[in-house]
């Protein structure tokens, strides 16, 4: 039987039970404790022929190391197949030296991963000029997935009147098309120029669109979330009836979700990629999506 080990308790361990049971697989969790200088210990409690390890790269650097550890005492313990399943991956956004003597930090983790992983799972990963993931991950399996389906499927379950689905900028096309597509949804692109890394500007083509109108935000992933902020004043301001945010991946802080909920935003809407210690309302499980996915897995 395959296997599950989740890198990490709490919302990570959950996740990863969610996913096993749908595939069939053992879950089990990777036993991690720092020492007091720093560093990891970590140990793998079993394994399998096949084992996936499970676990979003959010706050990287300490996962980073804990992750190869744990792969390498897995191969270690006997183990033929590693599958990285890894609902946000990091680093993807550096794909080239902007200035000179800058790390391609992409580059640079997609041939470590590639090093130790036979396959890389992820969802809605932030590409910018590489086109597939599988250029990110050299000689190995690498699959992109799409939350968008369970983005659609979450609106249609919603009463009220359909909404009008607004992008943040150009990248958030994708998303914004893709939720709308399956819906029969109008959508909106608006144009964001970045200031620098909390600091955005936002324009609204014809903003005259948004009175009295039930607004949802898409994006991909939240940040800092700067861009939805300002977005959303912009749309209070244009006489939005209401205004909510959906997006795949949150990473912000508590701080930025009451910086949104000032804004007027009624609802914020997630997938349950990233392990959150507070509550985040309406998470929607990536579970049935992933195990689609590894269904070969199980053969």
């Amino acid at each position: 039987m395959s296997l599950v080990l989740a890198l990490g308790g709490g919302g990570t361990f959950s996740a990863a039970k969610r996913l096993g049971a749908l595939v069939g697989a053992q879950v089990d969790r990777v036993d991690m404790r720092n020492f007091p200088d720093g560093e990891s210990l970590v140990r793998v409690p079993r394994c399998a022929k096949t084992t996936m390890l499970y676990g979003s790269l959010d706050h990287p650097d300490e996962k980073l190391v804990r992750l190869l550890f744990a792969a390498a005492a897995l191969r270690d313990l006997g183990a033929k197949r590693l599958v990285l399943v890894a609902p946000y991956l990091c680093y993807m956004r550096q794909d080239m030296a902007f200035h000179e003597g800058e790390a391609v930090s992409q580059r640079i983790i997609g041939r470590v991963l590639a090093e130790r992983f036979d396959r890389v799972i992820t969802v809605d990963p932030h590409l910018h000029r590489v086109a597939k993931l599988s250029a990110v991950f050299p000689g190995i399996e690498a699959d992109t997935l799409t939350a968008a389906p369970l983005l659609a499927e979450a609106l249609a379950r919603d009463d009220g009147p359909p909404p009008l689905l607004i992008g943040p900028d150009a990248e958030s096309r994708q998303w914004v098309d893709e939720v709308a597509r399956r819906q029969g949804l109008v959508t909106m692109l608006a144009e964001k120029i970045r200031l620098g890394d909390r600091d955005v500007h936002i324009d609204l083509p014809a903003a005259d669109r948004i009175k009295g109108r039930r607004v949802v935000m898409v994006d991909d992933v939240i940040s800092s979330g700067a861009t939805m902020i300002a977005l959303a004043r912009i749309l209070k301001r244009a006489g939005a009836a209401s205004v909510e945010v959906m997006a795949t991946h949150n990473l912000s802080t508590r701080e930025a979700a009451d910086a949104l909920r000032g804004t007027g935003v009624v609802r914020m809407r997630f997938t349950d990629s990233i392990s959150r210690g507070d509550d985040v309302e309406d998470a929607i499980a990536l579970a049935p999506l992933l195990a689609e996915n590894l269904a070969k897995e199980m053969r």
